[in-house]
């Protein structure tokens, strides 16, 4: 299993607010992380890496995972108790008041996957020739899309595009959705932040991911194509790929 991380600053923000990772726990399973901070002053920064660090420290103490439903529910409470630490750090820093981070995160074995997210870093698919989004996005506009109140045409253009409904570190009680899938060979996961879906489509980035074997070079074009049309925003992205195995025999 192959995975890459990487995160742009981009062309307009002066630093970088996104945060994230492929770590490995005790007996060497995989977890990919997407974090996207907010909040002035650099806390954003501080809430995306503190968002990270934390379930990366634990996930590196934590056995092997048999099960989808142990994985979710390692997930749930991996980002409960991220977000009481994320909490308790803005109560005690001023400077750090009403920061938050949207995380997306992956646990991945040989034969699922367990995804958990909060806000609208997002977790696509790829099996079989069919790339799809597996997270549905915590935002205001996804909300009036759901409801009918909005085509999804207006919304890629929607003013309020970037509120959020759900973030880590925003209020005491959050729930993170969750859910598994199975997956097999030669299938793909890609997460990422907003920097990267607010500028390159569905269309485009199922299209680099089928079309490109090496998963670092997948993802430095992706990362280029959102700065070519602007780069407005930090750009981060996971790419796992779930080789296919060698049997017995081959070369």
């Amino acid at each position: 299993m192959k995975a890459y991380f990487q995160t742009d600053q981009g062309r307009i923000r002066p630093h970088n607010e996104d945060d994230g990772g492929v770590f490995y726990n005790q007996t060497g399973q995989l977890l990919a992380i997407i974090a996207d901070g907010m909040g002035g002053h650099q806390a954003g920064d501080v809430a995306s890496q503190m968002a990270t660090s934390f379930i990366q420290n634990k996930w590196e103490q934590a056995d092997s995972f048999q099960s989808s439903e142990a994985s979710e529910k390692w997930l749930k409470d991996a980002f409960e108790e991220a977000n009481l630490a994320l909490l308790e750090h803005a109560q005690n820093n001023e400077a750090c008041a009403g920061m938050g981070t949207t995380v997306v995160a992956a646990i991945c074995t040989d034969e699922f996957v367990a995804v958990a997210h909060i806000g609208d870093s997002r977790c696509y698919k790829l099996t079989d020739g069919e790339f799809k989004q597996i997270t549905e996005d915590h935002s205001l506009v996804n909300e009036l899309v759901r409801s009918g109140e909005l085509s999804e045409e207006d919304a890629e253009h929607h003013p309020r595009k970037n509120v959020l409904l759900k973030a880590l570190g925003t209020e005491a009680d959050i729930t993170p959705d969750t859910q598994s899938t199975k997956w097999r060979s030669e299938s793909k996961l890609l997460l990422c932040s907003d920097g990267l879906t607010n500028k390159v489509t569905d269309e485009e980035l199922s299209s680099f991911i089928q079309e490109q074997e090496d998963v670092r070079s997948v993802g430095r074009d992706m990362i280029e194509l959102a700065n070519e049309r602007g780069g407005e925003d930090n750009i981060s992205l996971v790419i796992v790929h779930h080789e296919k195995c060698v049997e017995e025999g081959e070369a």
